[in-house]
């Protein structure tokens, strides 16, 4: 089995929040309880986290997102000209919408040397060395930023649409990726739903609405990755997870990987890529044929976190045979389809379920990659 990241079995990052966070945010978003108290709580869960992570039999350990509301409104957020507002709309899931919140930009887009997420990371490091596990830690992709911008997120600020943005992005993630490194990290992975938007044509005609101009969108986000990553060090790994949407066990889009996976797969800078591949909704593997030989890493996601329902082995196994035929076995690895709880609200499954998935990825991978 694989010693360095990303790992034969490994995982997208956010966990079920424990009923003790969950009380602990309760109290104090009404004022019952501090900052230092919400953080110890959130200290101890993440420190229980880690250990049932490396019980578990995974190699990495995240903090499972345990500081968080959302997996990327809190991080974009807390950069500088850059500010999470109401709405008048959540965003729309199958069935079911988000909290109506959105982003707003109002002055120039930059990564604060203070970002809290540095510190998020500076406790987990330790937690999961002691552990003996590798720490992970996940943010927004850039491409998310952009292509969740509402027509007039950018009115009143310098940019006069959505290509002026681009430069100053790529510097933010460029600050963000070296400030992570001097912390100590050196697995992080961006975690992306623009990916997925762009192999549907439903969502690519929203996004037209909202001011975005979707011809070789593709391109201009394999190009804004690529500037983001171009400054990477040589012994940090960097992975994306493209995501089809997770909130509540529900979903956005539909659509293989064929429109993007050559210009995904074959041109960004990448280490790994997380992809889903737990249902229809997904397509085939043919797309993976897109998948520079050499030593990147596709993440099959083929153990779904929308439901508690365990998969057959066999037909894991048998699916993954299938992925080798169009890529290399040594190039792929097993994980989850997408975290557990992508916002405080979590996917609607038991932890004993989610830890019983978790047991699976690491036992089929085990099988699987028993020589590498």
């Amino acid at each position: 089995m694989s010693v360095n990241p990303p790992f034969r079995a490994d995982i997208v990052g956010s966990f079920l929040r424990p009923e003790a966070v969950k009380t602990a945010r309760a109290a104090h978003a009404a004022g019952e309880l501090d900052a230092d108290g919400l953080r110890r709580v959130e200290d101890e869960a993440i420190t229980a986290l880690v250990a049932r992570e490396a019980a578990a039999g995974l190699r990495v350990a995240t903090d499972g997102e345990f500081r968080r509301s959302w997996w990327h409104f809190d991080f974009f957020g807390m950069l500088d000209g850059v500010n999470v507002v109401e709405l008048d709309h959540g965003i729309q899931f199958q069935g079911v919408q988000t909290r109506p919140l959105g982003l707003h930009i109002d002055g120039p887009v930059g990564f604060p040397a203070d970002h809290p997420m540095l510190e998020h990371f500076r406790f987990l490091k330790p937690v999961a060395e002691a552990a003996g596990v590798t720490p992970k830690f996940s943010i927004p992709a850039p491409t998310v930023l952009d292509f969740r911008l509402e027509r007039d997120a950018l009115e009143g600020s310098a940019y006069r649409g959505h290509d002026d943005i681009f430069d100053d992005l790529a510097a933010t993630y460029r600050a963000a990726v070296q400030a992570f490194y001097d912390a100590g990290c050196r697995y992080l992975q961006f975690d992306d739903t623009a990916w997925a938007y762009l192999c549907s044509d439903v969502e690519l005609a929203k996004a037209a609405e909202r001011g975005i101009r979707t011809d070789h969108l593709a391109e201009r986000y394999a190009a804004l990755i690529n500037a983001s990553l171009r400054d990477k060090p040589a012994d940090m790994v960097i992975t994306t997870h493209v995501c089809r949407g997770n909130f509540r066990s529900t979903w956005i889009s539909s659509g293989g990987y064929e429109p993007v996976a050559e210009q995904l797969l074959g041109e960004t800078a990448f280490d790994g890529y997380f992809l889903e591949y737990d249902s229809e909704r997904a397509g085939g593997f043919e797309p993976l044929r897109f998948l520079p030989k050499g030593a990147k890493v596709v993440e099959l996601g083929l153990v779904t976190t929308k439901s508690g329902a365990l998969e057959d082995v066999d037909g894991l196994k048998r699916r993954i045979d299938e992925a080798a035929a169009i890529a290399p076995l040594d190039q792929l690895a097993l994980s989850p389809q997408c975290g557990f709880a992508s916002t405080e609200e979590g996917n609607v499954l038991t932890e004993a379920e989610q830890w019983a998935k978790i047991e699976e990825t690491v036992a089929v991978a085990a099988d699987v990659w028993a020589d590498a």
